[in-house]
């Protein structure tokens, strides 16, 4: 297990210093000569180099205009840099101005997504939750993260992305832990709405709803909740921040771990038996 979730995070702005390093030992300069042509102090040149300051795409620039190295190597640098910053994101950061424009923003990726693989065990999944639950589970987060609180019309966003459901070509199989049919997010009403909902999305063709039951012998613990993008992006929510991971081996070990839950996920008849006990205990 790696130390830290923001480990994928740190190893991207590392590979991309070792290239920025490359870049200025091929040019032959030491770092106090590459620092005086970027007109920077030497210190920051070796904290970039060293990771320990990410680069901005105007160091970046500056960096490989003092080498020579020009052209399309500084735009690859400069978007591998970008997507280094967008690996570990701080939800404070994401919901600054509140929680709608951080629904909105996933919209093309929701929609150039074919498979989605989604596994929970804590909350339903964002694209199968009714708007009350939506809005009840925001206003908690936004109290909780001290972000302004615009939950009811975060919550409508929320649910126009959730179209993808019906429209267009996607496919989608979600697990969840049984755990999150008896959590309650809002009142009664809301949570036989949201329960309500699950069976009712169940009978759509091109989704397949798995749930883990409380009693089933684990081959796999219950782990943070991610989403896998067809496979070429896995995105982890944690308590503090978003991490999106696009490294192949770190894609394909969430794809292995969501293919062993669902292994021991009951489908089917025995989901629904499981989703209708849990809004007969809400009487």
């Amino acid at each position: 297990m790696s130390a830290s979730p923001s480990s994928s995070a740190q190893a991207a702005r590392e590979a991309i210093a070792a290239r920025l390093g490359g870049l200025r030992r091929e040019a032959e300069l030491t770092g106090h000569e590459l620092a005086l042509r970027c007109g920077w102090s030497p210190a920051k040149s070796s904290r970039i180099e060293r990771a320990k300051t990410p680069a901005s795409d105007a160091d970046i620039r500056a960096w490989c205009k003092a080498c020579g190295a020009e052209g399309q190597q500084v735009e690859d640098l400069i978007a591998a840099n970008r997507q280094a910053d967008q690996m570990y994101v701080h939800w404070q950061k994401l919901h600054r101005h509140g929680m709608r424009r951080a629904q909105e923003e996933v919209v093309p990726l929701y929609e150039q997504t074919r498979y989605f693989r989604v596994y929970c065990s804590n909350v339903v999944p964002g694209m199968l939750q009714t708007e009350a639950y939506a809005a009840a589970l925001l206003s908690t987060i936004a109290a909780f993260q001290g972000t302004p609180d615009d939950s009811e019309t975060a919550a409508a966003s929320r649910i126009e992305r959730s179209c993808v459901l019906r429209e267009g070509d996607h496919r989608f199989a979600l697990l969840l832990e049984e755990t999150v049919l008896r959590y309650r997010i809002g009142d009664e009403a809301t949570m036989a709405g949201q329960l309500g909902y699950l069976l009712a999305v169940m009978a759509l063709p091109n989704v397949s709803l798995g749930v883990i039951p409380f009693t089933t012998q684990r081959r796999v613990w219950p782990l943070e909740a991610f989403y896998l993008f067809d496979s070429r992006q896995a995105s982890v929510e944690l308590l503090t921040a978003a991490v999106n991971v696009t490294a192949p081996s770190e894609v394909a070990t969430y794809a292995k771990a969501f293919s062993q839950l669902s292994k021991i996920a009951v489908h089917g008849a025995a989901a629904r038996a499981l989703i209708s006990e849990a809004i007969t205990s809400l009487g």
